[in-house]
């Protein structure tokens, strides 16, 4: 039981990755396509808010508490642990892409300013209607 829930915080992880990098593109694709729903107040503001977690743990330097919850649950079952971010772990797997953490919070701090200027480029809908 234990390895099935390490997979599903795994799972859980990758969509919140794909939610802050996708969400972005959608934006950018949805104001030139003219998509209404990419104006909602709740799909800006979780996007900006997940991104700024993200950016929030980088800057101090602590771990993403899914990729501790995901250690904790594999070390149980006997299994292996990352050595390091979520994000290093599996950018090295996919693209061997190896660089030290500073990078990576460089990269999710420049993420988040594409975020905050798209939200002047593609206005939010503050109010319903």
């Amino acid at each position: 039981m234990t390895p099935l829930l390490a997979d599903l915080i795994l799972a859980v992880h990758v969509l919140f990755a794909a939610y802050n990098v996708l969400g972005l593109a959608v934006v950018w694709i949805g104001a030139i396509a003219r998509w209404r729903f990419v104006g909602n107040r709740w799909f800006r503001g979780t996007h900006l808010a997940a991104m700024g977690i993200v950016v929030a743990e980088a800057l101090l330097g602590q771990d993403c508490p899914l990729t501790i919850w995901e250690n904790q649950l594999r070390a149980a079952a006997g299994q292996g642990q990352y050595a390091e971010s979520f994000l290093s772990h599996w950018a090295e797997r996919f693209f061997y892409f190896d660089a030290p953490p500073e990078v990576f919070t460089v990269i999710y701090a420049a993420f988040f300013g594409l975020m905050v200027l798209s939200i002047r480029l593609v206005p939010v809908r503050w109010r319903k209607g």
